[in-house]
């Protein structure tokens, strides 16, 4: 029953346009001050991440992968972490903002917050992950108010779908 009111509901779509527009405005600012700021560098916090790993009671490292990951792969890539997370950022927000591909938008976005998480930092994360987790459970009906409303018709037709019943679902009031 939640699930059919956050994805078919019209006053659900209302509630999340303001989460929608809550999270775009965070993520969007935060990648703009990266950006506008000129000297974001992510090699510091890789390395950080990398050296001091989020550890579990018994003491060891939580997400050994992860540390590996960083280790290997992007910390000695560190130059394309400092155009992809600023620019990310930004565009996560944008999307959001808009309503244009929010469900990619949102899924992006959650993979940053997890990256976040899984390096050690708190913040306002997990707020930011719950939102966006909801946001992409209701699918289509997190955008309906946005640009969603046109390009996700656009998409489909361009893509040789047929039309899918996105335009024909009735709203409970």
């Amino acid at each position: 029953m939640f699930n059919k009111f956050l994805r078919e509901n019209k006053i659900a779509s209302y509630i999340l346009t303001i989460i929608r527009l809550y999270v775009g405005y965070e993520f969007m600012m935060a990648g703009f001050e990266k950006i506008s700021g000129g000297k974001f560098d992510a090699s510091g916090f890789l390395a950080g991440a990398i050296h001091n790993p989020v550890l579990s009671p018994a003491k060891a490292v939580e997400y050994p992968t992860y540390v590996s990951f960083l280790q290997h792969f992007a910390l000695p890539n560190a130059h394309i972490f400092n155009v992809l997370v600023p620019y990310g950022e930004f565009l996560v927000g944008l999307g959001l903002i808009l309503g244009c591909l929010t469900t990619a938008a949102a899924f992006f976005g959650l993979v940053m917050n997890f990256s976040y998480v899984m390096a050690g930092v708190v913040s306002s994360n997990p707020l930011d992950i719950l939102l966006g987790v909801i946001i992409l459970a209701a699918g289509f009906n997190a955008g309906r108010i946005g640009l969603d409303r046109w390009v996700i018709p656009f998409i489909n037709k361009f893509a040789g779908k047929e039309e899918n019943n996105i335009n024909s679902v009735k709203h409970s009031a």
